[in-house]
């Protein structure tokens, strides 16, 4: 089964920043890693102009494009039900680790990140293993200095992989 670790905090925390470090120091040590970024508004992965993009556009509702390189699959929703976290983790086929940014309402384990002037958001989120914060605060569970990333990613290594 895959292992998932939920990065998670309040809108401009650095959410994203801690994310693709921990990705990375993950990736280096030679760990499989995939990721999902929720996203709270609408998006497009396609750009305007492209032969994929015409597709959707002419009403496809699944498009596949692929190269050597890399494949995507786009399927237009269409204002349906948001999938649920463990519906898109089935999605993953080769990885060691899932990194989840955002769905913070799901039970997996989270890290989450505090910044200054920003609450704790614990009292709201279940499962939280761990805080990234500058901030003195008094705890149970492990806390973690924003410039330390490397101590973070061992913490994640040593508890789920």
């Amino acid at each position: 089964m895959t292992k998932v670790i939920g990065i998670v905090g309040w809108k401009d925390v650095g959410k994203t920043f801690f994310a693709t470090k921990i990705i990375n120091l993950l990736v280096k040590r030679g760990y499989k890693v995939g990721t999902i970024k929720h996203a709270h508004h609408d998006f497009d992965i396609d750009k305007p102009g492209t032969d994929s993009f015409k597709h959707r556009e002419s009403g496809a509702s699944e498009v596949i494009i692929s190269s050597s390189k890399r494949w995507s699959k786009i399927i237009e929703n269409n204002n349906k039900n948001e999938k649920k976290l463990n519906e898109l983790l089935r999605e993953f086929i080769d990885v060691d680790v899932v990194i989840v940014e955002g769905f913070k309402k799901e039970n997996h384990p989270k890290i989450e990140i505090i910044s200054q002037n920003t609450k704790i958001v614990n009292n709201e989120i279940k499962n939280v293993v761990a805080f990234v914060t500058d901030e003195k605060i008094k705890s149970n569970i492990p806390l973690f200095k924003r410039n330390d990333i490397e101590s973070l990613t061992e913490f994640i290594i040593n508890k789920f992989l």
